[in-house]
């Protein structure tokens, strides 16, 4: 087994210990390009459509609408991905995605209402594959009960800390200086070419759960009893059928061979619970979550944009974003390095808190440089926040619904972040940058409070019962 191959070889760098697994560079730097679009689509539709309006209120709708179409759509590919197998469901994917950009990008470009604008982003969000999810199957597949799968979701968060450093740069850059709608087009070619070459990784891609091994459900009651079975076990071919009711007997007796009567409203819906139940308890508290600081993120996007503009450097609130991300990656880094004796619900609820504690000091900074120093510091806990989420639904969730589990918690953010979209752009429309950054903290206090109500929930498993 995988895992046990990585516990046998303990020392040394955890990451280039996991590298040297078969296929494992190939499919994590494949998966990173295709992740490209997490970090500049939606900054890159602000831009475009800031661009052609002047409106960030109708700005934030329109980036809102592609993630409720992300949301919406990417815990359903999950779920097909891994019932069918990932390069099943990615390969159409990213090619209906890459028509639904176009078609979003011409809209814009030809100034067309509102209504086709939010439309068509909808639909491009909607078939942006969710690289993220995938990424840490392949991960936990490869490693099964290692205690270097830590270190590959660490390295996975590092990842896309990365990619949140570059792309808000880019998309910035391309779209204030080159032309509005290059961002999404580069974002749009970098996303197909990676998720093809992802799915071309077939080699460290899961089982799907139609061709995993065992036995069928009925295989126990078709078994016919071995051959040495005893004669007296079996009932005698000669031996007379049970009672029969004499023919006389009421309509009564014969009720048995009726119909079977209707379930019940109460067994119905405990039937229904066992099978739209969410594939790890934690998620009952970690969706609410990670929709709050999906909130708080978009919040915080937005109002740095704005806060640049203000200060009359528009630019650099892509490198702004970036430190964020950058100090985000710093964390990540030294979190998956090394072994934590914490239990990992108490460390989620100590990073978040930390997070929470850094943005509620944006909306006080007087000028660029003290936000970038400060952004930085702040970001230093968002990665290992993440990681340990995505670890709390790795231990509760079982193998054959994993997938669709960590995509609940990216789809909770996506919906977080259309909602901060939505609302965070009205309020700097009307009052400024400022109250923005406050908003942002307000969704940062409300995903503390969340956290510490539910806390029980996140606690994982039994060993036993972990990978039932």
């Amino acid at each position: 087994m995988r895992g046990e191959q990585c516990q046998a070889r303990p020392r040394g760098n955890p990451y280039l210990e996991i590298f040297r697994l078969p296929g494992a560079l190939a499919f994590s730097a494949a998966g990173a390009l295709a992740r490209t679009p997490m970090a500049m689509f939606g900054l890159g539709t602000v831009l475009l459509i800031s661009a052609i309006t002047g409106r960030y209120g109708l700005a934030g709708t329109v980036a809102a609408a592609g993630s409720i179409g992300y949301a919406v759509c990417a815990p359903q590919a999950a779920k097909l991905a891994d019932r069918f197998g990932q390069h099943r469901v990615l390969r159409p994917l990213a090619l209906i995605f890459a028509l639904c950009t176009i078609i979003f990008i011409g809209c814009a470009e030809l100034r067309a209402p509102v209504w086709a604008l939010v439309l068509s982003g909808v639909a491009a969000g909607a078939s942006m594959p969710s690289l993220g999810s995938m990424v840490r199957a392949r991960w936990s597949a490869l490693l099964g009960d290692s205690p270097r799968l830590h270190t590959a979701f660490a390295f996975e968060s590092v990842n896309d800390e990365m990619i949140f450093v570059v792309g808000p740069v880019i998309v910035t850059v391309l779209a204030t200086e080159v032309y509005p709608a290059a961002g999404l087009a580069l974002a749009t070619v970098l996303c197909v070419t990676g998720t093809l070459l992802f799915a071309a990784q077939r080699r460290t891609e899961p089982r799907p759960l139609a061709r995993r091994p065992g036995p069928a459900p009925s295989a126990v009651a078709e078994t016919p009893p071995p051959l040495s079975a005893p004669v007296a076990a079996a009932p005698p071919p000669t031996a007379p059928p049970p009672t029969a009711p004499p023919l006389s007997a009421p309509v009564a007796a014969t009720a048995p061979r009726a119909a079977p009567p209707a379930a019940s409203p109460l067994a119905a819906l405990v039937a229904w619970r066992r099978r739209f139940r969410v594939p790890a308890p934690g998620l009952v508290v970690l969706v609410p979550v990670y929709w709050c600081l999906g909130v708080t993120f978009a919040s915080v996007d937005l109002s740095t944009i704005a806060f640049a503009q203000e200060h009359g450097h528009k630019p650099l609130a892509g490198f702004l974003l970036g430190c964020y991300a950058l100090g985000s990656a710093v964390g990540g880094l030294l979190y998956g390095s090394r072994s934590w004796r914490t239990p990992v619900e108490r460390r989620f609820l100590i990073s978040l808190c930390c997070t929470a504690a850094g943005i509620a000091t944006f909306w006080a900074q007087p000028g660029l440089l003290s936000l970038a120093l400060v952004i930085f510091v702040s970001g230093l806990t968002i990665s290992p926040t993440f990681i340990a989420g995505y670890s709390l639904v790795e231990g509760q969730a079982p193998v054959q619904r994993r997938t669709e589990g960590m995509a609940w918690l990216s789809s909770s953010i996506s919906v977080g972040v259309a909602t901060g979209s939505a609302i965070v752009g009205h309020i700097i429309d009307a009052s400024g940058a400022r109250w923005g950054y406050a908003f942002a903290a307000a969704g940062a206090l409300a995903a503390v409070l969340t956290c510490l109500l539910g806390t029980r929930r996140l606690r994982p498993p039994r060993p036993a019962d972990a990978r039932a």
